[in-house]
């Protein structure tokens, strides 16, 4: 989804790789939540973290985002490790969740502010939320409670304030669950200028139209990486005439 001829920016050792993901597991008791996961996703890439309930992307987005210590092996996210850097990881991620974590009975400059003063902007907080106005098109509802917005108003509204801090790694978790096919087209053609601009950026999604689309992805089934790379490589791991959606629904299968 990349914008063409738009190479992701190199930071000064010449490597482009923002999450490295190594012999990866989180176990609980007897769960075995993930297994044994390897994969790197490098600057500017939207990259899809794909699988049925159960298959273990959200415990594997959880650790990326220092919120779990894996159990093995090791992941590091803009260069921090997640096991002993956590917090350095949170301060250099934004996150966005489908139920987009604002507050309801304030306006959107508001949410806008409120978040500023989380990530200690003060001198920038100006800068951002105008950035925020003009890149996320809030400026007509600037001045409008959050609770009577549409979802994908609200939907960018929480993506700018994910990004107020220029995070250099971005989650979205299911971003455009519940929005109108109108507000997804403008929601990804925002995301696809952020990530031409070097931000890394990992979804998860149930809408294989979407990952289609994406750079590349890892398919997660029962904790264990069963695919990583474009999406034709990964069509094609799975067999000829396999569709992302024809893939999920087998994998889902297999999981029940």
């Amino acid at each position: 989804m990349s914008e063409p001829g738009a190479p992701a920016p190199r930071d000064p050792s010449g490597s482009t790789t923002v999450v490295e993901v190594r012999a990866l597991s989180k176990h609980f008791a007897k769960v075995q939540a993930v297994n044994d996961v390897t994969f790197d996703i490098h600057r500017g890439e939207i990259f899809g973290i794909l699988g049925p309930n159960g298959s273990g992307k959200t415990t594997t987005i959880r650790v990326l985002c220092g919120l779990m210590t894996p159990t093995s092996g090791t992941a590091k996210v803009a260069g921090f490790d997640v096991a002993t850097q956590s917090e350095e990881v949170k301060s250099h991620i934004g996150y966005m969740s489908q139920a987009f974590g604002l507050y309801r009975d304030l306006t959107t400059e508001e949410n806008l502010r409120f978040y500023g003063g989380l990530y200690g902007l003060e001198s920038r907080l100006d800068e951002r939320i105008a950035w925020a106005r003009e890149r996320m098109m809030l400026g007509e509802i600037m001045d409008r409670m959050v609770l009577p917005l549409s979802g994908g108003q609200k939907q960018r509204l929480a993506l700018g304030c994910a990004m107020l801090h220029q995070p250099p790694v971005l989650f979205l978790d299911e971003p455009t669950a519940g929005v109108d096919p109108g507000a997804r087209r403008l929601f990804w053609k925002i995301i696809r200028s952020l990530a031409a601009e070097g931000t890394t950026i990992i979804v998860t999604t149930h809408y294989m139209d979407e990952a289609e689309h994406f750079d590349r992805l890892a398919f997660l089934s029962k904790g264990h990486l069963t695919a990583v790379g474009t999406p034709e490589e990964v069509r094609s791991s799975f067999g000829k005439g396999l569709s992302l959606e024809d893939i999920f629904v087998q994998l889902q299968e297999q999981s029940t």
